[in-house]
């Protein structure tokens, strides 16, 4: 084989793969092998999607509407959109020339960075974070800067960590609250901060909502977008993987000023060209639907984040603190004595367990896992009980 011909561009060799996505891989191929796994690895929600969201796809597809769409979005799906923006986050976009939809939020969040960015370019990145968003700024060659932010941080500490990390190459942040891996769920306050800090250090701010239904006890996520003075910074990426069980949909979109969402359309024209048609169809019926399968899933995920958490909580080295939001729990597992790798790595082997292993979020999720509980109260039993003996017999 020809050298030359086989060689990756070194963007690419230097590139770590996706450590969730090759867990749930890995998880698949034991399981297609006969082995009784427990994937608790995954962001999937165990839910089908509501029966109104599939008669609309259905409907679509008999119709024969299955050809290429504005590369935007059809009219009508953007429309709906902005007014989800407008009324439940209070952030103003307009349809026609600032919303973008996409095959998929992380594909938004792929090609805002490469439109963002330049290289050497720093973005902060809130650690622990979702483990695609260093990829993305690296890809596009960018550097990504951590700030450590979880439960206990103050908002002196906050507002310190982020004037310690800001530089004069320093040209976005990425917020994600309710958080990936953490839970944690951003105070009105503590979105503000970073607000008025973006505003004074004038800096991009590209904000990851896509688990902003998933909130317990009365609690509600501040969309950054919707902020006094933040209009002409902010893009807000969502979509409906979480909110409406649609990961197999890939539907996402991204709203933005209506200069950075041309230049993004440019990216997206030459890539993708637009995301499914009959899935926007689902999408508008998602959007403009009812609104009782999503809370009735919030509701479950809240029995499934309580027991679990009480679980976990009750094996020795474990402490676990309750999610705010999303679907995840994220305990330290250091008091087992064991790295968050060799755990992962031994229980899957021992257990037949798939976990995440929390440095994958970054330098502050060392020592911790990712669990996830979008999964049937039996799983996550089996789960559990799996997880004790394995700590039990180290």
């Amino acid at each position: 084989m020809i050298e030359n011909l086989s060689a990756a561009a070194d963007r690419v060799k230097n590139l770590a793969g996706s450590p969730t996505v090759s867990i749930m891989d890995k998880a698949r191929r034991l399981k297609a092998a006969g082995m009784p796994v427990v994937d608790l690895s995954g962001g999937d929600p165990d839910f089908p999607t509501a029966p109104h969201v599939v008669e609309a796809a259905m409907a679509a597809l008999k119709s024969g509407f299955t050809h290429y769409t504005p590369s935007a979005g059809i009219p009508e799906l953007l429309q709906a959109i902005a007014h989800k923006l407008a009324t439940e986050n209070g952030a103003k976009f307009d349809p026609k020339s600032e919303i973008i939809v996409f095959p998929g939020a992380k594909q938004a969040l792929y090609i805002a960075t490469q439109t963002l960015l330049n290289p050497g370019d720093e973005v902060l990145l809130f650690d622990p974070s979702w483990v695609s968003y260093a990829p993305c700024v690296q890809l596009a060659g960018g550097l990504p800067v951590y700030v450590k932010m979880d439960l206990q941080t103050s908002l002196s500490e906050l507002k310190t960590r982020l004037e310690e990390a800001i530089t004069p190459r320093t040209r976005l942040m990425i917020i994600n609250s309710p958080n990936n891996p953490s839970g944690q769920v951003w105070t009105q306050e503590q979105v503000e901060l970073v607000a008025e800090v973006a505003q004074q250090a004038n800096l991009l701010v590209l904000s990851d909502e896509i688990y902003e239904t998933l909130v317990y006890d009365g609690r509600k996520a501040v969309s950054i977008g919707g902020l006094p003075g933040m209009a002409g910074r902010t893009m807000i990426i969502n979509g409906l993987s979480k909110s409406h069980a649609m990961t197999g949909w890939r539907l996402g979109y991204i709203a933005a000023p209506a200069e950075l969402a041309r230049q993004m359309l440019k990216i997206h024209q030459h890539s993708t060209t637009c995301a499914a048609s009959f899935v926007q169809k689902a999408a508008v019926a998602a959007l403009e639907g009812p609104r009782d399968y999503t809370d009735y899933m919030v509701g479950r995920y809240r029995l499934r984040r309580d027991k679990l958490v009480s679980q976990l909580n009750s094996i020795p080295g474990i402490k676990c603190e309750l999610p705010q939001g999303a679907f995840y729990a994220f305990p330290n597992i250091a008091g087992t004595g064991l790295a968050d790798l060799d755990f992962t790595d031994r229980l899957l082997e021992a257990e037949a367990v798939a976990v995440t292993p929390g440095v994958a979020f970054g330098p502050a999720g060392k020592g911790y896992v990712r669990l996830s509980f979008a999964n049937a109260d039996e799983i996550l039993d089996e789960g559990a009980e799996r997880i004790r003996r394995f700590v039990s017999n180290l």
